[in-house]
């Protein structure tokens, strides 16, 4: 049990306010446990609660109930001398809203002095993603250095064809399990954001390079400490998000004209591809598992983008 340090109540009728290290820990712990969101989600709430209580204690605050607005407009406008972007700044500082929110609700502020705070607009951005031709450049390395029958290159070629054939998340994709996949469906049951599940679906290539890599590979690099893993890092243990990103990298840049993507850019690009392709906007949006079509809407705007650019280059009269 976390303890409760007392303080004055300043005349605001609040009796008890948690010092902000302790706020933090509680409000990370609501994230995680009652919101259901990731544990990277937590630790950047709590980062960005920790550049706040930063600031607001080099300006005489010394627990929750003396942070007013005015320290949170301060603090928004020291974000924006530090030079970081739009999209940095208007995630602090929605995550102070809900912070303060949380704290209201509990009791430990009387009242709330981020209601006030306005997030800054952020203009959406076009995701960078690979063309068409780019993609099967990509895929088509990957199978060149599975060919020397390395076990993690047989698995990064593996993780790179289902990455981008079912434009699942990376988080997803290394949190697999081996009961997870449905070899007769040629399914993946994922667990996305807030633990929601959902079924995808996955092409024959990509089914073709798991069942080379779970045949072959994953036996290699197995051990004791495996469990039911389906990727694999050198140590045979569930592989990390960091080593498929470095992987990603390696490959690309062994390319030339290929864009530097994150594995989010994989994702990216499989949705993109899929709505050039055809597919219904509602379909991706429950293959991607988007909880709003808002989002999924982003990557129409992407292929309109290439539309204008091939017509301005085709037609005669653009």
């Amino acid at each position: 049990m976390l303890a409760i340090r007392l303080v004055p109540c300043h005349g605001r009728g609040v009796t008890q306010s948690p010092d902000f290290e302790t706020a933090a820990t509680r409000f990370c712990q609501y994230v995680l446990l009652e919101l259901g969101r990731s544990e990277n989600t937590a630790k950047a709430y709590g980062k960005d609660l920790e550049t706040l209580f930063v600031f607001v204690r080099e300006r005489g605050c010394e627990t929750l109930v003396d942070v007013g607005i005015i320290e949170l407009r301060g603090w928004l406008a020291q974000q924006r001398n530090h030079g970081l972007a739009s999209a940095t700044i208007a995630r602090r500082a929605t995550s102070i809203r809900l912070f303060f929110a949380w704290a209201t609700s509990n009791g430990f502020i009387e009242h709330d002095p981020a209601s006030q705070l306005v997030i800054p607009k952020v203009g959406k951005r076009l995701p960078k993603v690979l063309q068409q031709n780019q993609a099967i450049n990509v895929m088509e390395r990957a199978a060149v250095r599975a060919d020397d029958d390395d076990p993690v290159h047989i698995r990064d070629r593996a993780i790179l064809e289902l990455l981008y054939a079912s434009g699942i998340r990376v988080g997803e994709l290394v949190g697999l399990n081996i009961g997870d996949i449905d070899d007769s469906r040629r399914t993946l049951r994922v667990t996305g954001k807030g633990s929601k599940q959902r079924v995808v679906p996955f092409g024959a290539i990509a089914d073709d390079a798991l069942r080379s890599y779970l045949n072959s590979s994953r036996p290699m690099l197995a051990n004791d400490g495996s469990g039911q893993a389906v990727f694999l890092g050198a140590r045979g243990k569930r592989i990390d998000q960091r080593i498929v990103r470095g992987m990603i990298t390696e490959v690309l840049q062994s390319l030339e004209g290929v864009p530097d993507l994150t594995p989010h850019g994989f994702r990216h690009s499989a949705a993109t591809h899929l709505l050039e392709g055809g597919a219904d906007i509602r379909a991706v949006q429950e293959l991607l598992g988007h909880a709003s079509l808002a989002t999924t809407q982003l990557y129409t705007h992407v292929s309109m983008e290439r539309l204008r650019s091939v017509y301005e280059q085709a037609h005669p009269r653009a």
